[in-house]
């Protein structure tokens, strides 16, 4: 058992849910990082954490495998008795050989069922951020690049099913934010995404820099703690995206 606060941060062995990760540690939760195959670098980042005075572990799971799953929330249960922050960081989508039905598995049905087996083990006034992006929030209502399109429609339809459950969220004295961040600069995301449509990556540097991993993290990091409306949805960059919503 840990005073800290513990928090769960699913693909948090690089980018957006590490230096999210780093940021909490540094406030002083206990971060519990989260990986799927990247365990020596997720090792690495807890390393560094513990170093710099925080309090940090290690998770592996693959969140598309419902046992994986399982076991990660049991496993963290098990250590601390609760899960008082989810955050939903880890996404997938433009993997190359990744079957056609993987975006839904990895971005909606796997954000789903970890929040369903993490909700009986999160106490009144835990938290749940959801992490997104504009072309996902502002599915069919903006445009999005071809290639991004099964990451959007996914990563809405997750999003769509987690609003579904703010009546048990409210019921439970849990908190649920949204932040939505427009292409940020140096993910894996965009980096994929560059490769396949260089021009849908560009064309977004037309309205201003984009939002770097760091700004995004720390809004992540704010959500977590931020007095806020259930369902309430937080955006970073992207100001063209917010024009009219």
């Amino acid at each position: 058992m840990t005073s800290r606060r513990v928090v769960l941060v699913t693909g948090a062995s690089r980018g957006i849910g590490a230096e999210t990760a780093r940021i909490l540690a540094a406030r002083g939760d206990h971060v519990v990082l989260n990986y799927r195959e990247k365990r020596s670098r997720a090792a690495k980042l807890a390393a560094e954490f513990i170093a710099a005075g925080g309090s940090a572990s290690i998770a592996g799971a693959d969140l598309t495998d419902a046992a994986a799953a399982g076991e990660l929330v049991d496993g963290v249960v098990q250590e601390f008795g609760r899960v008082d922050v989810l955050v939903l960081n880890a996404s997938g989508g433009l993997e190359i050989g990744a079957p056609e039905d993987y975006p839904m598995t990895v971005n909606r049905d796997a954000q789903l069922r970890l929040v369903r087996l993490a909700l009986p083990h999160l106490p009144s006034g835990g938290r749940i951020v959801f992490v997104t992006s504009h072309q996902a929030h502002f599915h069919g209502r903006k445009p999005v690049p071809d290639a991004y399109l099964p990451i959007a429609a996914s990563k809405r339809a997750g999003e769509d099913a987690l609003r579904d459950l703010i009546p048990e969220f409210i019921s439970r004295g849990i908190g649920f934010t949204v932040v939505s961040g427009d292409m940020i600069d140096g993910t894996i995301i965009v980096r994929l995404l560059h490769r396949r449509d260089p021009q849908a990556v560009s064309a977004r540097t037309e309205h201003g820099p984009l939002p770097t991993v760091e700004e995004f993290a720390a809004a992540v990091a704010d959500a977590t703690t931020a007095d806020a409306e259930p369902g309430h949805t937080v955006y970073v960059g992207g100001a063209d995206y917010l024009v009219g919503h």
